[in-house]
């Protein structure tokens, strides 16, 4: 059994949370261990996953070894990483959404058409997480993939999902959001981004070039469920060395729309 010690916070928020009746601090803990390990941390030790998470020695070897009788961590002497079945929760959100199987088969024809990759994603607090991604070839000095996470006010996915919200949380999410200037294209003006994100709900479309990453540039459109919620955005991304932004909204928004217009229309009639 896993003890709960009131004088441990929660460090996968970074914020002390207020205890009551609904809170779990054990639980909490747990997905804190979970969420320690990454690409540059694949294993770690005790002593590791316990600095990692703000947690005592102690309390970090109750769940790792909790995790490890349920199947979801491994040892290899002193080291401790995650096994496969921890894909089971991720899995378990996206088999439940409905995007997962209307939206695959739409994606890869857009993606054959273009010959640029495809995506999809939702928002989270001040991210964009993306859901399913049909890559043809990297173009970014980071890797995505499913359940990468982007700042959603730099990101053509992320501008179309922020349109999509009534003002206040717009003015929420922006006011929480780390803006700063990635590259010298990056709109970091609160009052212009308020006015963009304006203008894509006018438009239904965001086209962000070279804002986040030079080079990068991209363009999104909005998938809107029977309730005429925006629930996600999808984009296509290409490079700037092959396209001009003229170009590369000639190219990728017809098709996109199009591929938005048929899961629409497939999202009313479930």
């Amino acid at each position: 059994m896993i003890e709960d010690s009131p004088d441990q916070n929660d460090a996968s928020s970074g914020k002390t949370p207020s205890p009551g009746d609904s809170y779990v601090q054990s639980f909490a803990r747990g997905l804190s261990v979970i969420r320690a390990f990454g690409p540059h941390r694949p294993s770690m030790t005790l002593s590791e996953v316990a600095a990692a998470t703000n947690l005592t020695r102690a309390g970090a070897r109750r769940i790792l070894l909790t995790l490890e009788y349920l199947g979801y961590v491994t040892t290899d002497e002193r080291r401790f990483s995650l096994t496969p079945r921890i894909l089971e929760l991720g899995y378990a959100y996206l088999s439940a959404t409905p995007l997962w199987g209307l939206a695959q088969p739409y994606m890869e024809t857009v993606a054959a058409n273009t010959h640029e990759s495809c995506s999809v994603s939702v928002l989270d607090g001040i991210d964009i997480v993306y859901i399913l991604r049909v890559a043809t070839h990297r173009i970014m000095a980071i890797n995505l993939a499913v359940g990468s996470r982007l700042p959603a006010w730099v990101t053509s996915m992320g501008r179309v999902l922020l349109a999509g919200l009534p003002e206040d949380e717009q003015d929420r999410v922006l006011a929480a959001s780390d803006i700063r200037a990635y590259t010298p294209d990056t709109v970091t003006d609160p009052v212009q981004l308020k006015r963009m994100l304006a203008k894509i709900r006018n438009d239904g479309y965001a086209c962000v070039a070279q804002e986040l990453e030079p080079g990068l540039q991209s363009v999104a459109v909005p998938l809107i469920d029977r309730g005429g919620r925006v629930i996600a955005a999808m984009n296509v991304s290409g490079h700037a060395s092959r396209y001009s932004r003229e170009a590369m909204l000639d190219t990728f928004l017809p098709p996109l729309r199009e591929a938005a217009r048929e899961i629409n229309q497939a999202l009313r009639q479930r």
